[in-house]
C-alpha cells in the first residue's frame, strides 16, 4: 500500500478539514508514493519512539500529537526536533500525525464508550454546519448516579491509571458527566453550561480546579496522558481492520513522567 492510499483511509476517519486553525496534522515527514509495509503507532514522536521504529523497520509512524508545530527555517540536528526530523527522513520514514482532528472524529466518542456514557453530546463544539455539529469532548449521562469517589475509581479502572488527582467531595452525587482526554481547562465552563456534575479530563491546575468548584463542578483529573494514550489501541484496531495486508503494532507505553 502506497502512503497517499494510507493516507486516504486515515482522513476517511478523521479528515483534517476537522481540525482546528492552530494545529498541524497530516503528514510531516517522508514521500507519498513510498510503498508501506509496517506501521507503528505511538502518542508522540519522542526520541525513544523514533530509536524503536528505526529498530523495527517501520516504514510509517503514525502518532496522535503532531512533531512539528510551528514553522522552522532549518532542519538539523542541533535541536531536538531537528534531530528526531533528521532521523525519521536519513531512514526513509513516514512521520504523520492526527491531532485536534482525531480529537473531534474519534478520540472524543472513544472515551465516552470507555466509561459508557449514554445521551451524549458534543461539549465544545468547534465545527458546524447547518445539518451537523462536532467538536471536541462529550457531555452526557453515567450509567447510574454514584459518588465522586465512585466515578473516580471506575474511569481509573476503565483507562488502566495508576493515579488520579479529584477536585471535589468525595461523597458528592454525580450523574451527568463531560469527558475531555488532554488539556481541559478551556472547556470548564462549557461543562457548567453542558449540566455536568464532574469533567474527566487533565492538565488542570490547583486555581482552575478550586474555581471549578466553586461554579458547582467536580474534576477528576486522570492526566494528558492517561487519557489520551487511547490513542494508539483505537488507531491500531482501526489499521489492522481497514489495512490487512499492513503490519501493524503499538510503541513501547511511554507514561512521560512517574511519581514518588
Amino acid at each position: 500500500m502506497r502512503c497517499r492510499e494510507l493516507i486516504n483511509k486515515l482522513e476517511m476517519l478523521s479528515p483534517r478539514s476537522y481540525a482546528e486553525a492552530w494545529d498541524n496534522p497530516g503528514l510531516l515527514t517522508g514521500r507519498y508514493e513510498k510503498e508501506i509495509g509496517k506501521v507503528m503507532v505511538a502518542l508522540d514522536a519522542t526520541d525513544e519512539v523514533i530509536e524503536e521504529a528505526v529498530e523495527a523497520g517501520a516504514d510509517f509512524l503514525l502518532t496522535h500529537h503532531p512533531l512539528i508545530f510551528s514553522a522552522r527555517k532549518q532542519i538539523n540536528d542541533d535541536d531536538f526536533i531537528g534531530r528526531r526530523l533528521v532521523k525519521l527522513l536519513g531512514n526513509d520514514i513516514c512521520c504523520y500525525a492526527m491531532h485536534t482532528n482525531f480529537d473531534v472524529m474519534g478520540m472524543a466518542d472513544a472515551a465516552a464508550d470507555k466509561i459508557a456514557l449514554t445521551d451524549r453530546q458534543v461539549l465544545d463544539i468547534t465545527w458546524e454546519t447547518d445539518k451537523e455539529k462536532e467538536g471536541i469532548g462529550r457531555v452526557g449521562k453515567l450509567q447510574k448516579a454514584m459518588s465522586l469517589k465512585e466515578c473516580a475509581e471506575l474511569v481509573k479502572h476503565s483507562f488502566a491509571l495508576d493515579y488520579i488527582k479529584i477536585f471535589g467531595e468525595k461523597n458528592r452525587i454525580v450523574e451527568r458527566a463531560a469527558i475531555c482526554p488532554g488539556s481541559g481547562k478551556s472547556v470548564i465552563q462549557k461543562s457548567v453550561l453542558g449540566g455536568a456534575d464532574v469533567l474527566i479530563t487533565g492538565d488542570i491546575d490547583h486555581h482552575e480546579g478550586i474555581d471549578a468548584m466553586a461554579m458547582g463542578l467536580s474534576i477528576i483529573d486522570a492526566g494528558h496522558y492517561g487519557l489520551e494514550k487511547i490513542f494508539v489501541p483505537v488507531m491500531e484496531e482501526f489499521l489492522k481492520r481497514e489495512c490487512g495486508e499492513l503490519v501493524v503494532f503499538r510503541a513501547r507505553e511511554q507514561n512521560p513522567f512517574w511519581m514518588l
